[in-house]
C-alpha cells in the first residue's frame, strides 16, 4: 500500500508537468507559424508598395516631362514664326573689324588693326530698356516712346609690347557712352589692385571729347555700333531658338 501510495504521488507529479510541456510545445508550434505567416505578408507588401510607388513616380515623371516637350515646342513654333528669326544682317563693306561668331556664345569678337596697333572688341547681346511715356508733349496727348536699346562692349588698344588700354563702351543708337577706361599690363597679376583713375564722367570734359575721338578715329563710331546692335539682335534670336531646341532634346531622351 505504501508502494502504490508513492507511485500515485510521483504520476500526479509527473504527469502535469507533462502536459503543461505538451501544451507548450504545441502554442509554440503554432506561434511559429503564425509569425511566418505574418513575416510571409509583411514581405510581400514590402516588395509591391515601393514597385507600386516607382511606377507612380514614374507616370509622374513621364507626364510631365510630355507636358515640358510640348510647351517648350510651341515655343519653338512661335520663336520661328517671328519675323526676326529669319532676319539675315549683312555685314558692311567697309566695316572695320573681322567678326568672331561662334554658336552658343552670348558674346561675339572682334578684331582689328589701325596701325602697329591691334583693336580688340567683345560685344554683348543687347538690353531693351522700356520705353517710357511722355506727358508733356505739346498736343497733350500721351505717347509711348519707342524702347532704347544699348549692347555693352569692352574694346582693348594693344601695343606691340602687349600693354594695352581697355575701355568700357555701352552703345546707343547713334550715340557711344565711355564708362570706364584701365591700363592693362601684360604680366598683371589678377591679384593685383591697380589704380584705375576716376570715373570717366569725372574727367575734364575737354579729356573725355579726346578719348571718344581716339575710338572714333579706331572704328568705335556710331556707324558701327549700329550695325553691331542689330547684329547682336539677330544672334540672340537665333540662340533662344538653339537654347529652345537644346531644352527640348534633353527632356525627350
Amino acid at each position: 500500500m505504501a508502494m502504490y501510495a508513492m507511485l500515485r504521488r510521483v504520476s500526479s507529479a509527473v504527469l502535469p508537468q507533462l502536459a503543461r510541456r505538451t501544451a507548450m510545445a504545441s502554442s509554440s508550434s503554432r506561434t511559429f507559424h503564425i509569425a511566418l505567416s505574418v513575416l510571409r505578408r509583411e514581405t510581400a507588401t514590402t516588395t509591391i508598395a515601393p514597385s507600386l510607388r516607382f511606377a507612380n513616380a514614374f507616370a509622374t515623371k513621364s507626364s510631365a516631362d510630355e507636358y515640358l516637350a510640348q510647351v517648350l515646342q510651341s515655343e519653338i513654333q512661335c520663336a520661328l514664326e517671328d519675323d526676326h528669326a529669319h532676319h539675315q544682317v549683312e555685314v558692311p563693306v567697309d566695316f572695320p573689324f573681322d567678326i568672331e561668331d561662334n554658336p552658343g556664345e552670348r558674346t561675339i569678337q572682334l578684331k582689328g588693326k589701325f596701325g602697329d596697333e591691334t583693336i580688340k572688341v567683345q560685344v554683348d547681346i543687347p538690353n531693351v530698356a522700356p520705353g517710357e511715356e511722355n506727358e508733356d508733349d505739346e498736343n497733350g496727348d500721351n505717347e509711348k516712346n519707342d524702347s532704347e536699346s544699348s549692347i555693352p562692349l569692352v574694346v582693348s588698344v594693344f601695343k606691340e609690347n602687349g600693354v594695352s588700354l581697355e575701355f568700357g563702351v555701352t552703345a546707343f543708337p547713334d550715340e557711344i557712352s565711355i564708362d570706364s577706361l584701365s591700363i592693362k599690363q601684360c604680366e598683371e597679376s589678377e591679384d593685383q589692385l591697380a589704380y584705375e583713375g576716376p570715373e570717366f564722367i569725372d574727367l575734364d570734359e575737354n579729356l573725355q571729347k579726346a578719348f571718344h575721338k581716339y575710338l572714333e578715329i579706331r572704328g568705335i563710331k556710331p556707324s558701327t555700333t549700329n550695325f553691331l546692335q542689330e547684329y547682336m539682335f539677330a544672334k540672340d534670336n537665333k540662340e533662344y531658338l538653339m537654347w529652345l531646341k537644346n531644352l527640348k532634346n534633353f527632356v525627350e531622351k
